[in-house]
């Protein structure tokens, strides 16, 4: 009995080719080509190149993730490992590894907005490195001569300075710096007002401002560049930035922060009729000071006058005249002891010369030979014909040696 059969080739398939067949059925999965994944970031690691890899995981799952430079470079905050976000991309394969992985996009958190959490990380970034701290605040000014206002020059907020300006000092010096407000170029725009301020030489303060806005319209006063260029800045910054509630981190920079643009403009400038008001108490106070003064001099015055020693000034030296006496008096009278003991003490030791004196001698009979002013005592000390002198005691004999005998 003949059997038939029929044998079939195998297929076999590289794995580059079901790489590239899996990866065409995720691209054309309408699921998996664009969706928004939520979950918790881990491994995240933020390469030189610029791109981000991380794992976003839940309680039972987790998946490689990656973000390129192309699209992290648009992100407001930094992503860290523990975040909780919702991310948007495509679910695709990475054929070195056959492994697949989600491509974003687009990163929020979850449950803040972008913005704030920028701000959040921002503010904390810049507290911790001490922009903050109030011993680096700057004196703002009693009533500056020239003020640097950085600000849009058509927006409310210029108009609403500008009228405290009138209303309190209106003959203050004002320098407008045009600035967009908001917007990417906004930034940028600030910190080059401010450093051209700094470097004019002739500002006093300087007013950061806008009106109030969403945190989107206020976030160029989030920005970076801008706290650093105010804590940068030489010149005292006051920042006047949105309404009352609004806080940016530049009015934490700033030497002083204003709620409104309006009272921005009060701080900054004293009102005319409060700086003379003041100046008329200041004098008030000043004639008051100087008078009663006067009137202390006056008093001690009469009292000095009034005591006898005004009269009789001579009486200040009287005690010190009379100890002058007594100390010249006890100097003679030393002086005068000191004398006698010394003419005491003379006469003793002239009567032990005299006693000792070779004319003391003399007078006794003895007389005193000498040859050329040496005293001759020995008759070998002279020779036949010499001449000796010889002294008595009432006179000299001069002779000449004729003949000499030994003893």
């Amino acid at each position: 009995m003949i059997q038939w059969g029929f044998i079939m080739e195998k297929k076999i398939y590289l794995i580059t080719d079901i790489s590239k067949y899996l990866k065409d059925l995720l691209a054309n999965d309408p699921i998996l080509n664009s969706l928004w994944i939520t979950g918790e970031v881990s491994n995240f690691h933020h390469h030189n190149s610029g791109h981000m890899y991380f794992t976003l995981k839940d309680e039972n799952s987790s998946i490689s993730s990656i973000m390129f430079r192309s699209h992290n470079s648009k992100l407001t905050f930094d992503v860290e490992d523990g975040m909780k976000v919702n991310v948007h991309g495509y679910v695709s394969i990475y054929e070195p590894r056959g492994t697949y992985q989600l491509y974003v996009d687009d990163i929020e958190p979850a449950g803040k907005g972008a913005l704030y959490l920028a701000y959040e990380q921002l503010k904390a970034k810049l507290e911790k490195e001490g922009l903050f701290t109030e011993e680096y605040k700057k004196n703002i000014p009693i009533l500056p001569k020239k003020i640097g206002i950085v600000t849009s020059p058509t927006g409310a907020a210029i108009r609403d300075i500008l009228s405290v300006v009138r209303r309190r000092f209106s003959n203050l010096y004002v320098l407008i710096v045009p600035s967009l407000v908001q917007g990417d170029a906004a930034s940028s725009q600030i910190v080059n007002g401010i450093e051209y301020l700094n470097k004019r030489g002739d500002i006093d303060l300087i007013i950061v401002s806008r009106g109030g806005g969403s945190i989107e319209d206020l976030w160029a006063f989030n920005e970076e560049n801008v706290a650093r260029a105010i804590f940068k800045s030489s010149i005292p910054v006051i920042s006047g930035v949105g309404h009352e509630t609004d806080f940016t981190i530049a009015d934490f920079t700033a030497d002083l922060r204003a709620p409104t643009p309006s009272a921005a403009a009060e701080l900054a400038i004293s009102s005319r009729l409060e700086l003379e008001k003041d100046l008329n108490n200041n004098h008030s106070r000043l004639i008051n000071a100087i008078k009663n003064k006067l009137d202390n001099i006056s008093n001690r015055v009469k009292i000095v006058t009034g005591k006898r020693i005004f009269f009789h000034p001579e009486e200040l030296f009287a005690e010190k005249t009379q100890n002058l006496d007594d100390l010249s008096r006890q100097i003679e009278w030393n002086m005068e002891k000191k004398l006698n003991l010394f003419h005491e003490d003379f006469r003793l030791l002239n009567s032990k010369l005299e006693s000792l004196s070779p004319l003391k001698t003399l007078s006794r009979g003895y007389s005193i030979t000498s040859k050329k002013e040496t005293i001759v005592d020995s008759i070998n000390n002279i020779d036949i014909g010499d001449q000796i002198r010889t002294q008595i005691k009432d006179g000299q004999i001069l002779s000449k040696v004729l003949e000499t005998e030994g003893g």
